[in-house]
């Protein structure tokens, strides 16, 4: 094991459920010296994020140390601040306004340490009418624009299957604490950076969201197909169903040659790009016909072989047998103290020198708080009061 890219950062994580320990993850994974507060079980508030043992928190929080710290003490406010000393970021995912009234907001952060970085991730946004809103993937999925793009034709607003809102606004929080960091070796500041749930997903429809911005068109609910590359979309095999992206017409054209149909080719209701927009259902159709003399497998070696983009729709298991995923070792095992070895998800950035590392599961509550104290220079005794009055 090696010491990582970001040892010499120390990270301060006071977030919950999964955008904020989302962010934070890029850090542990790449070494950061990661820090995650939590209350003390006396002061009697859970960890939003599911059972700590469960594959959810186990693979959010692995590579962190876990002190306990009653932030809504004076006495723990104070070890906090004697923590940001020395921290280089902090992360943090409250309501928005919760880090004013804990007194840890960037300005008193700033305060005890002119280079410290604040990352903050709300549902909404730091200030607007929204601000003090709870924010929830799935209200920013609506808000953001996904939904109404999601779905099949009619059939009303369909969420993502996964938490994109969240994973989206973690990305882009990690992105911007690590440009501050890269603008602090220059100005010496440091800087509050901040994100939203709603932000995020805006972001994320990307050229779905441009079709209005550039062209004042609302896009709609395509289903499986690609809202504009025709025929992209969901095909019907002898044994299931497959991928395949056939759209534009050199493509195209190799794909009517590849599974034999230059019908498909000369029919005037497919022969241009434009053409297959406007009878995409009869298209689909006929491929769905054709598509059915091959078993998916076949179809898509087949397919593949002639320069066309074909792949199979892989339930999680099928996904993680595929060999190519595993060369890929986007499952990393881990020894669990308890759990025994345990694989969780990998990350999708490679680096010839500094890749990521699996070193350590996630912690248990509060595991290295004597640690952490001990190095923040405080002795035995202080400690042992600390946790009598339920400090720590």
């Amino acid at each position: 094991m090696t010491a990582g890219p970001l040892a010499r950062y120390t990270v301060l994580d006071l977030t919950r459920v999964r955008a904020g320990p989302t962010a934070v993850r890029y850090f542990a994974d790449w070494g950061a010296n990661v820090i995650k507060v939590e209350m003390p079980p006396s002061a009697g508030e859970m960890d939003m994020g599911g059972p700590r043992h469960g594959p959810d928190f186990q693979n959010l929080h692995r590579n962190k140390r876990s002190i306990t710290l009653n932030l809504k003490e004076a006495e723990g406010k104070a070890i906090f601040m004697k923590l940001v000393e020395k921290a280089d970021v902090v992360v943090e995912n409250y309501r928005a306004d919760v880090k004013f009234r804990l007194g840890i907001d960037y300005e008193s952060l700033k305060k005890v340490n002119p280079r410290v970085i604040l990352g903050s991730i709300s549902g909404f946004g730091q200030d607007g009418p929204y601000a003090e809103r709870a924010g929830f993937d799935q209200i920013a999925q609506g808000m953001g624009g996904i939904m109404w793009v999601t779905g099949q034709p009619g059939g009303g607003p369909v969420r993502a299957g996964i938490a994109v809102a969240d994973v989206g606004a973690g990305l882009h929080c990690a992105i911007g604490c690590l440009i501050a960091l890269l603008e602090r070796e220059v100005s010496g500041q440091g800087q509050w950076v901040s994100s939203s749930l709603l932000q995020a997903m805006i972001s994320m429809c990307d050229f779905q969201a441009a079709r209005w911005t550039i062209a004042k068109d609302v896009p709609g609910q395509a289903g499986n197909n690609h809202p504009t590359g025709i025929p992209t979309g969901v095909f019907k095999t002898s044994d299931g169903y497959i991928n395949i992206a056939a759209s534009g017409d050199h493509i195209y054209k190799r794909f009517c040659e590849c599974i034999k149909a230059p019908e498909l080719l000369s029919d005037e209701r497919f022969s241009t790009a434009k053409a297959r927009v406007k009878y995409r259902d009869v298209l689909n159709e006929e491929i769905d016909k054709r598509m059915a003399a091959f078993t998916s497998a076949e179809a898509v070696e087949k397919l593949n072989k002639a320069g066309v983009p074909a792949g199979p729709i892989y339930k999680m298991d099928e996904m993680f047998a595929d060999p190519q995923v595993k060369h890929l070792k986007m499952a990393h095992p881990v020894d669990h103290p308890k759990l025994g070895t345990i694989e969780l998800i990998g990350q999708a950035i490679n680096m010839s020198r500094t890749p990521f590392e699996m070193k350590t599961a996630t912690p248990e509550q509060g595991e290295h708080t004597d640690a952490v104290l001990k190095e923040a220079g405080y002795d035995e005794a202080a400690i042992a009061s600390f946790r009598q009055r339920g400090v720590i």
